[in-house]
């Protein structure tokens, strides 16, 4: 039963890594050229970004149904790897459980073999069986050290992995990604924000969660669909998702703030000349940090009290400049201060915040 669950394990880990999420084809653009205005342009992989495709920074590619990237297997769960990768995240645990109930009992059977009862005291004696002369497995101290630890990593893998399972499982259920739950929520605060008076209804929710199942979890193991095109509910409109993340970057752009560096910081995840504050106040996150030069550009959208989040402009000629983002300490930049002739902020952006 064991070795069962270590191939089931293995053979699910091993087709999240190699069989890959699916990537969005170079230079695709949707069959009606009319459809561009509702899609994102990749200027990486030259295409548009078809309906739930996101841009992954560690893959470099547009990935189709991008849920997110994962360290573990080196590669993002999107579209075709979904199932593996949560068939992965439910075996593991199951069979992280089966071998903590062999741990507990290899322990207890060992230690009830090798403990005497006396009438002041209880002693433990671990090199030689009392009960049992003959025992199948010799079990020493440092053997009990083993199992000890094993049954540690066991219990630690199930509740950690098991967690995960949940998780996915949610989103599964709702035929959502895990970035898409995040856009749904970010347009609820947009609407509240400006009360705008719209509803943002979800348009891949089937309203059943055997048919959202059904879309991630086949028979076959190829998902349903291309990857491209997708069933949406009913009163819905095909690009309902994606225009919902044009209006949100664009309220990104009209809420970022321009600032300029006044101190040179090398990238450096954790600087130790910029304070002890921002040392120890780095941000838990994969997402990269700039280096800055004296004198550059920010536009910044989001932020700490020691950190911020936002785009170097590099080349601020026209709309299509070159950007580079990451976080940057706070303590490095002050808010551009405009001369009404001189200075004037780029289109959609607010003077304060």
């Amino acid at each position: 039963m064991l070795l069962n669950w270590t191939v089931m394990i293995l053979y699910n880990y091993f087709s999240a890594m190699f069989v890959g999420p699916g990537y969005v084809p170079l230079g695709w653009t949707p069959e009606k050229s009319q459809d561009c205005m509702y899609l994102q342009y990749c200027k990486v992989c030259q295409s548009y970004k078809a309906p739930r495709s996101h841009h992954c920074r560690k893959c470099n590619r547009c990935v189709m149904k991008m849920d997110h990237h994962c360290p573990w297997i080196n590669n993002c769960c999107g579209y075709q790897n979904h199932a593996s990768f949560t068939l992965f995240l439910l075996l593991a645990p199951l069979g992280c459980i089966h071998a903590s109930f062999i741990f507990v009992m290899t322990m207890y059977t060992q230690l009830y073999n090798r403990i005497s009862f006396g009438w002041s005291s209880v002693k433990i004696d671990m090199s030689a069986a009392k009960r049992d002369p003959r025992p199948i497995i010799p079990f020493g101290l440092s053997a009990f050290a083993a199992s000890l630890f094993a049954l540690g990593l066991a219990l630690g893998t199930t509740i950690a992995v098991g967690m995960l399972f949940i998780i996915q499982m949610k989103v599964i259920l709702t035929n959502k990604t895990s970035i898409e739950s995040w856009i749904e929520e970010k347009a609820k605060d947009r609407i509240q924000y400006y009360q705008t008076g719209e509803t943002f209804i979800f348009p891949y929710d089937m309203g059943s969660k055997w048919k959202n199942f059904k879309q991630v979890f086949t028979w076959s193991g190829i998902p349903e669909g291309d990857g491209l095109d997708w069933p949406i509910r009913d009163g819905c409109h095909q690009y309902s998702l994606t225009i919902e993340q044009l209006k949100q970057k664009a309220d990104k752009r009209v809420r970022s703030v321009r600032y300029r560096a006044i101190e040179d910081y090398s990238g450096a995840c954790c600087p130790v000349t910029k304070g002890v504050k921002t040392l120890f106040t780095t941000p838990c996150s994969e997402e990269p940090r700039i280096a800055l030069s004296k004198g550059d550009l920010i536009l910044a959208t989001r932020g700490l009290n020691h950190w911020m989040y936002g785009e170097k402009i590099l080349d601020s000629a026209a709309d299509g400049a070159i950007r580079e983002r990451g976080w940057f300490p706070r303590k490095c930049v002050e808010k551009c201060h405009y001369d009404s002739e001189t200075d004037q902020p780029v289109d959609g952006e607010k003077k304060n915040r």
